[in-house]
């Protein structure tokens, strides 16, 4: 009669556990691909997570929001463009925004992600309640992805629009009409006029805008 290995006769929990440890997403598929039991491992895994990075990770929208979907307890959620290019479109926010963690999410960070628009944002932060840290700097993003943002996000607290080139006044009015704990907002890049900004300080003296 075999003898089971040593390795298959570790409970989930401790699998779970080991599997955290993991920095590779990579290893992290291969080692779900190994058994049932294995694969269960990686799930509770990612369910522990509650800081996502896949910075340096070429990604793309099936691969990045089947992650999440098993990511339930998630706070932090790091998408950034990286020199391998995260493929990530409207299609992946959109599926993104359905998982479970979304609406505990505290930060997100989309940092130049130039496949993503208006359309995707919208869908996602419109699925948010707990949202503070918000980075969309890089993006091709408009005013209609502020409109949402101020509606959806009472919580936010700071916001990187770095080189958005497309949001004018009028979404950063909302923005800092709506976002009562607003405390900072980066602008660089953008083409909202000095005396834009002025006016949004004398709405909220405490504001502080990085240009």
């Amino acid at each position: 009669m075999e003898l089971e290995a040593e390795i298959d006769r570790l409970p989930i929990d401790l699998l779970a556990h080991i599997f955290v440890l993991f920095t590779s997403f990579t290893d992290l598929a291969q080692a779900g691909k190994v058994c049932k039991k294995w694969k269960q491992g990686v799930k509770e895994s990612l369910a522990r997570k509650q800081n996502l990075s896949f910075s340096g990770w070429k990604m793309d929208d099936d691969s990045t929001s089947r992650l999440v979907s098993h990511a339930y307890n998630l706070r932090k959620l790091d998408i950034p463009r990286s020199r391998w290019s995260c493929q990530i479109t409207d299609a992946g926010l959109i599926r993104i925004s359905y998982a479970k963690c979304i609406g505990n999410l505290t930060s997100i960070s989309l940092w130049g992600l130039t496949g993503i628009t208006d359309e995707g944002v919208v869908q996602l932060i419109s699925r948010t309640r707990s949202l503070r840290h918000l980075n969309v700097g890089g993006t091709f993003i408009t005013d209609e992805s502020l409109f949402a943002i101020a509606k959806s996000c009472p919580k936010m607290e700071t916001i990187v629009l770095w080189s958005c080139r497309h949001v004018t006044k009028n979404g950063l009015i909302a923005l800092v009409g709506q976002c009562l704990k607003l405390k900072s907002m980066n602008v660089w890049g953008t083409r909202v006029p000095v005396e834009c900004l002025n006016n949004l300080l004398i709405m909220s003296p405490t504001l502080q805008i990085k240009i």
